[in-house]
């Protein structure tokens, strides 16, 4: 860990929030329009008005299936107050996805990239190549990207318990 990480690790509890990947928080989300498992083309911008939680994610990741539990409690929680997105990229094809979605359940779309959209919002470059999966953001009505995280232990509460869910009902309009 860097000093930096270090000391905003330290700061992360002060802050009353998870320490969050951080490089579109605050600031427009990225537009993209990408296909689900149906072609049916899914853009961004059409998910406006309410919050969107928007997942990168591998069927063959254990976090990511996690991750898509948690997300299905949120959306029950909150019928009709909250959008969900997952996206995912080679070498998932629709034959992962399509048994992913039979065994987890999902009732949310699973869009497919072949990895430009991931690359922007993930900040992978030729000196950044490495990813980490899954990666959240939790982005308001407005398209505004609120926060956003990259699994780990100190966001494990995000991605597998109770943690996301009032960070999202507030952006839903409290109760």
């Amino acid at each position: 860990m860097t000093r930096r990480s270090l000391a905003l690790a330290a700061l992360s509890p002060l802050l009353g929030r998870p320490l969050a990947a951080g490089v579109f928080d605050g600031k427009r989300a990225p537009s993209f329009s990408l296909p689900d498992g149906n072609q049916k083309y899914h853009d961004i911008l059409d998910y406006r008005g309410k919050p969107l939680l928007l997942d990168f994610m591998l069927t063959a990741c254990p976090h990511c299936t996690s991750l898509a539990a948690t997300l299905e409690r949120v959306k029950k929680a909150l019928p009709g107050r909250v959008n969900i997105l997952s996206i995912v990229t080679p070498p998932d094809t629709n034959q992962t996805v399509a048994a992913f979605i039979e065994k987890q359940k999902i009732t949310s779309p699973i869009l497919f990239d072949c990895g430009q959209t991931a690359a922007y919002y993930l900040n992978a470059t030729p000196k950044n190549p490495r990813v980490d999966l899954p990666q959240l953001f939790l982005i308001d009505a407005k398209g505004i990207v609120s926060q956003s995280w990259t699994w780990s232990e100190a966001n494990k509460a995000i991605f597998e318990g109770d943690a996301l869910l009032p960070l999202v009902r507030k952006l839903a309009g409290g109760a």
